[in-house]
């Protein structure tokens, strides 16, 4: 599978932080964590998942978790300053964020949006998040993935 640098990889280069890319077979059936952290043969635990929520007060919102955990909306909520959360309809995903399913990062989206990383993020030396396409994660460490996204650390995951 031939890789290609992705708008992920290019801020990454522009910032000057260090990553590696790394590509995997993905299955159109299957684009759950679970499958990419088998076919990375990565923890599950540091291969996160971007999850894209509508707040009620603040518009749109990025929380990235734990392949093996959900997004808790009550806490997602809580951390945002919103009373609500609901997930952004998929239909909404690629207009509101450049990204398709199973290719949506917490970088380079069309428009920053305020992220929270479910504080184990920074459990790892370095985290995989998907490289803004399917079949391609980013290994990272969590400090750099965290300046670059403007993220925050937040319990945000069940």
């Amino acid at each position: 599978m031939k890789s290609t640098k992705t708008n992920v990889a290019r801020l990454m280069d522009k910032a000057g932080v260090a990553y590696e890319l790394i590509p995997y077979e993905f299955d159109e059936q299957d684009l759950g964590a679970e499958h990419v952290a088998e076919a990375l043969g990565e923890d599950i635990r540091q291969v996160f998942k971007t999850i894209v929520l509508h707040g009620d007060k603040t518009g749109h919102i990025v929380c990235v978790v734990p392949g093996n955990s959900t997004v808790n909306l009550k806490k997602a909520a809580r951390a945002s300053g919103n009373k609500k959360v609901e997930p952004l309809p998929l239909k909404d995903l690629l207009p509101t964020t450049g990204y398709i399913r199973g290719g949506c990062s917490p970088i380079g989206m069309k428009k920053r949006f305020p992220t929270y990383f479910h504080q184990t993020a920074t459990d790892f030396p370095h985290i995989y998040v998907s490289a803004g396409q399917r079949g391609l994660q980013i290994k990272i460490s969590p400090a750099d993935l965290l300046r670059e996204s403007g993220g925050m650390v937040a319990d945000i995951a069940d």
